[in-house]
């Protein structure tokens, strides 16, 4: 079976790529001689760390050639149909869909997490593109209901993130850092706000730092977060390091699952830290963080819109978390364990989809 791959990958997003790992793995662990074409914005980054073919996601004529030798299109994951972050998202990846359905290939949509979606031309062709393909699966009810609104009416399952679907145990880090003290992992990315967010952040990281934690930043979106992170670290009186933005997935995994406690931003350094069963406390700036939150019942400090939350605020919340480290790992674990094994059950569907359509 040949499928290809759809979704933001190829552009040093560990979240993204670490969606699309766990997505490989999981094909390959139902039939470990399945073909896997993805579309990468960086062909042969994603050809040499996945060990798959790939072609340039913006050159249509390869996309159509792969496309029409292909059993079918796996679309996800990650929150692709959105036009939060720019108008294109939308038409690109409704496009790719389309292109499948016009050669006659099935299309499983992949743990989408759906939206925002603000422009009426956006949700029509979103409407329009998902009622033509063969199953959709998302992330969250949220998601669920906006498809009902837009009047999306092909079925849609919930199920949990790709990513929690990976066994973090076979994770390690060679990383040691200048500090010896236990670690507080930190997740943060630029977000346009008129509240001083990395401000308040640095504050409770000094009054942490003080009580001997080692204040270690996790950049998730390669240059872009080690630039924010350095921002914060800045804003600092305490000293504090930047883990190496370039590593690879499995060691942002393991330096989280290090960590006693991850404040983060970014949604998958909050599942990374899940997987682990680290502790984390959430800033939330798109309902995603908040919802992900919920499904592990760990806190959200705030949001980057509402001013409503400072430094001593998340400090009080980190120090009785940190005081009470075992037990809320404990509490964690409990939670996040039954969606890592939902997480495992979404490549069989999606497998058993293209089989059906392929008889």
């Amino acid at each position: 079976m040949h499928v290809v791959l759809s979704g933001y990958y190829g552009f040093d997003n560990c979240g993204d790529e670490a969606i699309l790992y766990s997505i490989i793995q999981g094909l390959r662990g139902i039939q470990a001689d399945i073909d896997i074409t993805v579309l990468s914005n960086n062909p042969s980054y994603t050809k040499e760390m996945y060990g798959v073919d790939s072609v340039d996601r913006h050159h249509l004529g390869e996309i159509s050639a792969v496309m029409k030798k292909a059993d079918g299109l796996i679309s996800g994951g990650g929150s692709l149909l959105q036009d939060k972050t720019g108008l294109k998202s939308i038409p690109y990846y409704s496009g790719i869909i389309q292109l499948a359905t016009f050669y006659k290939k099935p299309v499983f949509i992949y743990a989408q997490g759906m939206g925002p979606i603000s422009s009426k031309l956006s949700k029509w062709i979103v409407k329009h593109t998902l009622n033509k393909v063969e199953h959709i699966t998302v992330r969250d009810w949220d998601s669920q209901r906006l498809l009902d609104e837009l009047g999306v009416s092909k079925d849609s399952t919930i199920v949990p993130d790709p990513v929690l679907g990976l066994n973090s145990n076979t994770f390690s880090c060679d990383w040691q850092g200048s500090s010896n003290g236990p670690i507080l992992a930190v997740s943060v990315r630029d977000w346009p706000s008129q509240i001083a967010f990395k401000k308040y952040i640095a504050e409770a990281l000094d009054k942490l730092a003080g009580k001997g934690y080692s204040i270690v930043f996790v950049p998730m979106h390669g240059k872009h977060d080690e630039k924010a992170s350095m921002d914060v670290g800045d804003l600092m009186q305490e000293a504090s390091e930047i883990f190496p933005c370039d590593c690879e997935v499995e060691e942002k995994i393991a330096i989280i699952g290090k960590a006693d406690l991850l404040i983060g931003m970014r949604l998958h350094s909050l599942i990374f830290s899940a997987i682990t069963y680290t502790p984390f406390i959430a800033l939330s700036y798109d309902p995603k963080i908040d919802a992900f939150a919920e499904i592990c019942k760990q806190p959200v400090i705030g949001n980057t819109e509402i001013d409503d939350w400072d430094g001593e605020a998340l400090f009080t919340v980190a120090d009785s978390i940190l005081g009470d480290g075992e037990n809320k790992r404990a509490e964690l674990r409990k939670f996040v364990e039954p969606y890592q094994k939902q997480a495992l059950h979404t490549p069989v569907y999606a497998l058993e989809m293209l089989r059906r359509k392929r008889a």
